[in-house]
């Protein structure tokens, strides 16, 4: 993706806490190659029921070392509430 003459990419941030915890996943980068400083997870097994589930919020954490990032479980709250 391009924005603003700015080549946009990934990072793999691993979520820490809460139901995602342990999850590998690649988040859109900064161009500092940093992840967003929040985000918000819905199914992270990605077998959630058909009806929307709770928002799980996320805030950016540090560097893993090699490359990554973690995010630090927040807090859960019902559907659409973290919007």
């Amino acid at each position: 993706m391009v924005t603003r003459g700015v080549v946009m990419g990934e990072v793999t941030v691993r979520f820490v806490g809460g139901p995602g915890d342990g999850l590998l996943r690649q988040l859109p980068a900064g161009p500092d190659g940093a992840p967003p400083q929040r985000w918000i997870m819905r199914h992270p097994d990605g077998t959630g029921p058909t009806q929307p589930g709770p928002d799980h919020l996320y805030e950016r954490d540090q560097p893993d070392g090699q490359g990554g990032w973690s995010m630090r479980y927040v807090r859960t709250d019902a559907y659409g509430v973290s919007q």
